[in-house]
């Protein structure tokens, strides 16, 4: 009993020591300021019924002048989800590497299974995800409220992208397959084409034939994922070399040298150098 005693008294006494440092080194730090890459925004939606978070980052040079700039969508895009990680990326384009500069508007996911995702008839699925299967109403609220407000609120041109990864490269897709006009550029990072027996990638053959791709732009990636992701973007893959209309300007970027929990940050660099570029003078 005399050892677990000493022990525990031990355990105390080190961390009273260890508070008592941390407390002299935080008196000793100098002030600081706080970094800022974007602005936090909340819209309020009629049609979902709810106040839904934005988080915005402009170009350094959004603030010198008048001109307009492309945006890119981020799916999955609030502060604890992917915006930082793309707003870095997007900084890039300051420093002169070959990329225009873009504002980044992230959309924040609440309930990212419901909002990303179409209904699945697996009842497994469903009983594991039951809230799933918004995808078309979340659609809804982009084209109606979403997108008017950003086109109101900042300077920005005709030329959008909508990117996301695994579910919301899923929605992505989805996008682009039912409802090509509502952006410019599509970038799906290994989607999540395994939902509900494939049933989307099914859809893919006959999709030009359903809409107008004349100036759209896509760009595919998918890490080592094998089974019915791999799969799926397989039957994509085809559809787009035996129909792709001439407009349709497509990148498919396999990744095999990544997972999925590694493939996001080169994906979206590749992307955004891919979508992004500057064009050469003629």
């Amino acid at each position: 009993m005399k050892t677990l005693r000493g022990s525990s008294l031990s355990v105390v006494l080190s961390g009273a020591l260890l508070a008592l440092a941390g407390t002299a080194l935080a008196a000793e730090s100098p002030a600081g300021q706080p970094v800022t890459i974007g602005t936090s925004y909340r819209i309020d939606s009629a049609l979902l019924k709810q106040q839904r978070p934005l988080h915005v980052y402009l170009p350094p040079s959004y603030a010198e002048g008048k001109q307009r700039y492309p945006v890119l969508y981020l799916l999955d895009g609030g502060v604890q989800q992917d915006f930082l990680h793309v707003a870095g990326v997007a900084s890039l384009a300051a420093d002169y590497r070959n990329i225009r500069e873009f504002i980044v508007v992230g959309i924040e996911t609440l309930d990212r299974y419901h909002e990303l995702v179409h209904p699945s008839e697996v009842g497994l699925e469903r009983e594991r995800l039951p809230t799933a299967g918004g995808s078309q109403k979340f659609r809804a609220f982009l084209a109606s409220e979403l997108l008017p407000f950003v086109q109101q609120q900042f300077r920005v041109t005709d030329e959008s992208v909508l990117m996301g990864e695994s579910a919301a490269g899923l929605f992505v897709m989805e996008t682009f397959l039912q409802q090509p006009d509502l952006f410019q550029g599509y970038v799906a990072i290994s989607p999540s084409l395994w939902w509900n027996q494939q049933s989307l990638a099914a859809t893919a053959p006959g999709f030009s034939k359903r809409a107008d791709y004349r100036n759209k732009r896509l760009y595919l990636s998918i890490a080592d994922e094998g089974g019915t992701m791999q799969d799926g973007m397989n039957q994509l893959v085809n559809a787009l070399k035996a129909e792709a209309p001439a407009g349709l300007q497509w990148q498919y970027r396999p990744m095999p040298q990544e997972n999925h929990g590694t493939i996001y940050h080169p994906a979206v660099l590749d992307a955004v150098r891919t979508l992004f570029a500057i064009q050469p003078a003629h």
